[in-house]
């Protein structure tokens, strides 16, 4: 699979632990920044990797900021993606099955790294169900097409 990676400075120390991570998984990571921890502006990395993945150079996306919730708002703007802001093995599991979820946001000053890493595992082999679950998320993309329609 190929998963981008993004953080601002309160996440680039847990981001750094997940791309080795996912490199053990044998995934192609494509690492967004920052790359230490001097200060940076969060919507930057949260901008740069769901446009990734909506632009399909990406299959999905981790972030990783402070508590998780700049990044998710950031990257929860841009059509088509669907971040999930996870503390747990049950948020991540339930991301991946009912929503579909191409993001993973986590909380760098909120979770453990042991914990991230597992969460991180289980979001990834997670499987989408469909079902119930599609139609839903077919809502989300028609009102996405209409507010872009309105917007022109």
């Amino acid at each position: 699979m190929r998963i981008v990676t993004g953080a601002d400075h309160a996440g680039w120390e847990l981001k750094e632990a997940i791309n080795c991570l996912l490199k053990e998984l044998n995934h192609r990571v494509q690492d967004l920044g920052t790359f230490d921890e001097t200060s940076v502006d969060y919507p930057d990395f949260g901008i740069k990797v769901a446009s990734a993945v909506a632009g399909g150079k990406a299959d999905r996306g981790i972030l990783v900021c402070g508590t998780g919730i700049g990044m998710s708002m950031v990257a929860n703007k841009h059509p088509g993606i669907r971040a999930a802001l996870c503390h747990d093995l049950y948020t991540a599991r339930l991301s991946r099955e009912h929503n579909d979820a191409n993001i993973l946001v986590l909380g760098g000053r909120v979770i453990g790294k042991g914990l991230a890493l597992e969460t991180v595992r289980v979001w990834l082999e997670t499987e989408f169900l469909g079902g119930r679950h599609s139609v839903r998320l077919e809502k989300i993309k028609e009102w996405e097409e209409n507010l872009r329609e309105e917007a022109h």
